[in-house]
């Protein structure tokens, strides 16, 4: 009876902490699937679409809010955006100086990321607030900047630094006057984690629609040829095909 009791005894005992053992154990394994399921990396998308270009220079006919461009197909990035029709943005590419589209004995180039790399990209979107380059600089960058009247900068460019501790303090904001008013063009800065910077340029080309174009800002100097280039392209887009 006596070792009856001691076995009975011994299997009270381990229960006592099994139980517990395994409820941590599984609140364990939940919490793992939770953090894994929320915070770990996610894969790219099966259904992502990725850049494939075309040498094809069919038109493509594309309407973005009441803005109707047409396109030759080696400027799209993407195969689902020549399909045409209503769409929310369209991202484009052309090199420079000329601005011509995608070819075949180019593809090295278009598909190199180099610091002179001279890909341009475009990417036309719609755009609620439909803000004038004036009122962009007004409005969003100047309460940023640490002198709100700026410096000379190269290239006949204003430049201006942002404040630390803000979005925008890795870059140099340049301001450029053209016949046609203001460009405003925000450039990264060279670093070692960034050998190969971009400058940027918001600008509004449609009621409701802007376009933002980015090149390397090696290219900085050729900022007034690159912005008469962008604004000849995009006037070409919203002619209809003879």
């Amino acid at each position: 009876m006596s070792r009856i009791a001691d076995d009975d005894e011994t299997i009270r005992k381990r229960s006592g902490w099994l139980i517990p053992l395994g409820v941590f154990f599984v609140t364990f394994v939940l919490s793992a699937m939770f953090l894994l399921f929320y915070l770990a990396p996610s894969a790219p998308s099966l259904f992502e679409e990725q850049v494939s270009p075309t040498s094809r220079n069919d038109i493509i006919s594309l309407k973005i809010q009441n803005l109707r461009l047409y396109i030759p197909a080696n400027y799209l990035e993407y195969e689902k955006t020549r399909q045409g029709g209503l769409r929310h943005e369209i991202a484009l590419f052309a090199m420079l100086p000329d601005m011509t589209g995608w070819s075949n004995w180019e593809a090295q180039t278009f598909a190199g990321n180099g610091a002179k790399s001279p890909i341009v990209y475009m990417l036309i979107h719609e755009d609620k607030f439909d803000l004038s380059e004036a009122e962009r600089l007004k409005r969003v960058y100047m309460d940023y900047v640490t002198n709100k009247s700026g410096a000379p900068g190269p290239y006949g460019l204003t430049q201006y630094t942002f404040h630390n501790g803000t979005g925008y303090q890795d870059e140099d904001l340049y301001v450029g006057q053209t016949p046609r008013g203001l460009t405003i063009l925000r450039c990264v800065r060279f670093g070692p984690e960034v050998p190969s910077p971009n400058c940027l340029r918001d600008m509004s080309i449609a009621k409701g629609v802007s376009l933002s174009y980015r090149f390397k800002r090696t290219q900085l100097s050729q900022w007034r040829e690159i912005g008469d280039g962008v604004d000849k392209l995009i006037a070409s887009f919203k002619k209809p095909p003879k």
